[in-house]
């Protein structure tokens, strides 16, 4: 684009879509087209046994099916008698009704008065006022779940709910529940603090931290997941419907709408710099040099978001929230820039810096914040909260961080840093000689990132980790020269097989075995013949990246561009000189 940005969806399922459509019909606000838009996206992409999926071949997941269902009939774009309707109301019914939806997603329908609050909110709100230094602490959290949690908690105390003359009735998808309710992890407290005492000064906490958070564009952190709860939590404390705070906040949600070729889709975080930073390093490697304007303009780009900490986020709106896989990416896009320009040198010195200080004790890289992995908050019994609640030290992220360090810095083993970032990437392998991914699916991912994260700074391809896993590698390979490995994998924590291969993860493959193998073998040929023969078919479309187990997961509509590029110029420079 004009301005050095590429703008690609951040495809997901169908989760931003129907929040927006009941956020936006309990308010009686007027955007009768975009309603209509994203209503017509939630009918393309529903299944013929009438559910909805969280990635292609999931079967069908409830809670996406019952927030979507809930989401076209208060559009008014659907009818309970349609037939797609009825098909995911059987399909509801079959899988458990409303009491079985992820937490989530009942919370969600409570905002909307579409369910009943339980008899007790899971936590409480006094976790604002323990200290941060205990382990239980609301600060102790990973900054994902905090942004999240504070208008959660804040929601959860006045058992808040928004209703409209036209909120629809969704009794008849009620079925008994199964088993037990949640229950209070830190319920102890109750007997020995006074509450009501405290409540007052929680709330106000709770307030400040999210009108702390608030970005530019008026959205929290720059997830719209977050501003969701945003706008309830601010409607609860009093705030008026037509406040500054939640006029902004509905504008930069409609922002991040992607309505182009026929796709509406509300993304939850655009990812206009990590699209923008891959895209221009995947360039750069493939030989256009940097005084090329289309690299050029993406580095001016990158260089006018970096943050005052020195690192980027993942959205152009994200000013406040950093994290180690864009700073990375965006360095590699810049890195040659640096040696031509004192500015941008500068800009380079910073990010590095950035990087290099946010190592994990353990040696390790987390996602946005250094040593969050203690928190005893994580044994809470809420599904998927231990997925998000710490911040510890990841694969991908530290085998990515190795691999830019190692190429684009220099640094090698003999750097006691980095021998402690590859120690602890060895003792993380898989017994079957892979690696587990966290923000994408998920071995073959996660593989890739330790395995050419080791080469780049000095271990050998007779090293037996890069051995075992070479070998996995290979012994993945799927008949049609590819690879290709599902969700499910993500999920389970086992790796699960697709029964055709993926334009990325086979490039992701590609790339590790030509990073590890000191000479062309057959597996990489036959890589390369399928990355130069696929055709346009859902080989290009399958969601590779991760975001919550079992819950969420993104079509990255850049990736079946960046990455075949990335791993077909590393087979060129390596084996076709």
């Amino acid at each position: 684009m004009a301005d050095g940005k590429w703008e690609y969806c951040f495809e997901s399922g169908p989760m931003t879509d129907a929040y927006f459509i009941l956020m936006l019909r309990s308010l009686g606000v007027e955007e009768e087209i975009l309603v209509q838009k994203l209503s017509q996206r939630l009918k393309n992409i529903q299944h013929s046994n009438g559910s909805w999926c969280v990635f292609e071949d999931d079967g069908g997941n409830l809670s996406a099916t019952i927030e979507a269902y809930a989401a076209l009939l208060y559009s008014g774009y659907a009818t309970a008698e349609d037939e797609n309707m009825r098909k995911a109301e059987e399909f509801i019914l079959e899988e458990g009704g409303l009491g079985c939806a992820h937490p989530s997603t009942k919370f969600m329908l409570a905002l909307n008065n579409l369910y009943p609050w339980p008899s007790s909110f899971p936590l409480p709100l006094l976790l604002l006022n323990i200290p941060s230094f205990l382990p239980f602490s609301f600060y102790k959290l990973s900054s994902y779940v905090r942004v999240h949690l504070a208008p959660i908690l804040i929601l959860g105390y006045k058992r808040f709910s928004l209703t409209h003359k036209d909120t629809p009735d969704l009794t008849h998808l009620y079925k008994e529940r199964k088993g037990g309710r949640v229950q209070n992890v830190l319920s102890f407290f109750r007997r020995f603090i006074p509450l009501s005492r405290l409540n007052g000064s929680a709330l106000k906490k709770a307030e400040n931290y999210i009108l702390d958070n608030i970005e530019g564009d008026g959205t929290l952190f720059s997830y719209a997941s977050a501003t969701f709860y945003m706008v309830y939590a601010l409607l609860a404390l009093g705030y008026d419907r037509n406040s500054p705070y939640i006029q902004h906040a509905i504008w930069g949600l409609k922002s991040m709408v992607y309505d182009k070729s026929g796709l509406t889709h509300l993304q939850n975080s655009p990812s206009t710099i990590w699209d923008t930073a891959l895209l221009s390093y995947a360039l750069q490697e493939a030989g256009v040099t940097p005084k090329e304007s289309v690299v050029l303009s993406s580095v001016n780009f990158l260089q006018s978001h970096q943050q005052i900490s020195g690192g980027w986020g993942f959205s152009e709106s994200n000013s406040i929230h950093p994290d180690i896989d864009d700073t990375q990416a965006s360095l590699r896009a810049i890195a040659r820039s640096a040696y031509q320009d004192v500015q941008i040198c500068k800009t380079w010195r910073d990010g590095v810096n950035w990087l290099l200080a946010m190592q994990n004790k353990d040696g390790g890289w987390g996602s946005f914040e250094r040593n969050r992995h203690k928190s005893l908050l994580r044994l809470s019994p809420i599904e998927n909260f231990n997925d998000v609640a710490i911040d510890p030290s990841t694969t991908d992220l530290t085998g990515r961080a190795l691999e830019f360090l190692g190429n684009f810095v220099n640094v090698t083993l003999n750097n006691p840093r980095i021998a402690s970032a590859s120690n602890w990437l060895i003792r993380s392998q898989e017994e079957n000689g892979s690696w587990f991914g966290r923000w994408g699916v998920s071995y073959i991912y996660g593989t890739w990132a330790a395995i050419t994260g080791l080469t780049a700074v000095g271990v050998k391809a007779d090293h037996p980790s890069i051995i075992r896993a070479v070998d996995w590698l290979k012994s993945i390979q799927l008949s049609d020269g590819g690879w290709g490995e599902s969700c499910k994998s993500d999920k389970e924590k086992k790796y699960t097989p697709l029964p055709y291969s993926t334009i990325v993860q086979t490039s992701w493959a590609v790339d590790a075995l030509v990073s590890a193998c000191d000479s062309l073998t057959p597996e990489i040929e036959r890589g390369i013949w399928f990355l130069t023969s696929c055709k346009a078919d859902k080989s290009l479309s399958y969601q590779t990246g991760a975001g919550l187990p079992g819950h969420f997961y993104i079509n990255y509509h850049s990736y079946r561009h960046i990455w075949p590029l990335v791993a077909l110029a590393h087979y060129n420079t390596k084996f076709k000189k």
